[in-house]
């Protein structure tokens, strides 16, 4: 197996590393063992995205008191398959204090239904 491929876990067929589902079966796409550490952080995080989450404009699904919060909500949506962006809220401008401040957080209008569900708290 070339290292730049990937495996079903379901159907063990390979895989182009630019795919992420199985052709076949619909499984999403591993690395063979031991190929895992070759991902960046960036790449495994990127390969849990459910591309049925990607599509239209963005939209706020939440608002957070500050940007450790905001990441903590886009942390919960990413385990969720549901890509995010954290963006300050208008009108709230610290330049000595960057990390504090009221935060949005964004995910496109595909996902938007999904990510309210996945945060809701009962």
């Amino acid at each position: 197996m070339d290292a730049e491929q990937l495996l079903c876990p379901a159907c063990a067929r390979e895989h182009p590393a630019s795919e992420r589902f199985c052709a076949s079966c619909g499984m999403p796409l591993v690395h063979p063992a031991g190929g895992e550490q070759r991902a960046s952080e960036v790449q495994r995080r990127a390969r849990k995205i459910k591309p049925q989450y990607t599509e239209g404009r963005l939209v706020r699904v939440a608002r957070a008191q500050n940007l450790v919060q905001a990441e903590f909500i886009a942390g919960l949506l990413l385990e969720e398959g549901i890509p995010s962006m954290v963006r300050r809220s208008d009108g709230f401008e610290v330049p000595y204090a960057p990390l504090t401040g009221p935060r949005e957080v964004m995910v496109p209008e595909s996902a938007a239904e999904a990510a309210r569900e996945a945060l809701a708290w009962g």
